[in-house]
């Protein structure tokens, strides 16, 4: 580095926080805070956050007929 003028790439690129939209820091990526990192994990353990499902029909069973 010859010239001290070397352009560095991200790791990551630079996004929005999910919680406030304020740019995202990098020890709390992709969040902008603790604050916001802690919104969104109370948000999961409090069942906020679903993925959803469907249910599907009885499996059968396999252990039946292999006598």
């Amino acid at each position: 580095m010859v010239d001290g003028a070397a352009k560095i790439t991200p790791l990551r690129p630079r996004r929005p926080c999910p919680e406030c939209g304020r740019p995202s820091a990098r020890d709390t990526y992709p969040f902008c805070s603790p604050r916001c990192k802690d919104v969104d994990l109370n948000r999961w353990l409090s069942g906020s956050y679903v993925i959803a499902a469907t249910e599907e029909e009885a499996a059968p069973d396999r252990s039946a007929g292999l006598d």
